[in-house]
């Protein structure tokens, strides 16, 4: 028989060998934060440019509607066959703009920027309208509002030389469309000239958190809302 022995147990103390330390986790987090900050700046500034351009196609769509109802001689309750249709903007109101009829003064009445037929002044193929926008006289089709902190902040006009509502003196812009033809009929500040009428505008449309897209309105009925710039 083997004597009896005392068998010692060894015992070791538990040491860490992995995890992370405070100033490990104080790295990362920031790296977080960093990058968070990047993705919703990256997200903010694309829904924002993504928001000012549709605004942009939006008015120059509205304003080839217009165009579309005016060539169509497109007939509304408070218009008259050949009536034009056009679109007002007002410096004071730079966040809507106005689509309207152009309806005032009726055919055979002065003050028409459509010369009428010599041979036939009241005629199937004489038209209404001042080629500007008559609030008083019920024009009014609808009215839009931008939104989304969006304006027109400036629009311009060109008769030989640009001239635009921040650095002159305009306070209205109208575009208006007739039969038949697609070339634009703008009047500056309620007036068409019969002389010497603009042939081209152009809108500029700003939004509250920045940047800018300019709509062109040029002669022959073109209209892009990807202008480079307005002078």
């Amino acid at each position: 028989m083997e004597p009896f022995r005392s068998h010692r147990e060894h015992t070791h103390p538990l040491t860490l060998t992995g995890g992370f330390t405070l100033t490990e986790l104080l790295v990362v987090l920031a790296i977080i934060t960093v990058i968070m900050l990047v993705v919703l700046t990256s997200q903010s500034t694309f829904n924002k440019t993504i928001v000012l351009a549709n605004t942009a196609y939006d008015i120059a769509l509205t304003i080839r509607s217009a165009e579309t109802f005016g060539l169509s001689s497109r007939v509304l309750s408070i218009a008259t066959a050949n009536t034009g249709y056009g679109i007002n903007f007002q410096k004071t109101t730079p966040e809507s703009f106005t689509l309207f009829a152009d309806s005032y003064p009726g055919i055979g009445q002065p003050g028409l920027c459509h010369p009428p037929p010599v041979n036939d002044p009241t005629g199937p193929n004489a038209k209404p309208g001042n080629c500007s926008y008559d609030a008083v006289q019920g024009e009014k089709v609808t009215t839009y509002t931008l939104g989304n902190g969006i304006t027109v902040d400036d629009f311009c006009a060109y008769n030989g030389a640009w001239s635009c509502a921040n650095s002159d003196s305009l306070a209205s812009l109208d575009i208006v469309f007739v039969r038949s033809t697609s070339e634009p009929f703008i009047s500056v500040n309620g007036a068409y000239s019969l002389v010497t009428p603009a042939t081209a505008a152009c809108l500029k449309v700003t939004s509250r958190q920045g940047g800018a897209r300019f709509v062109y309105i040029g002669a022959s009925g073109i209209i892009t809302a990807n202008a480079t710039s307005c002078p």
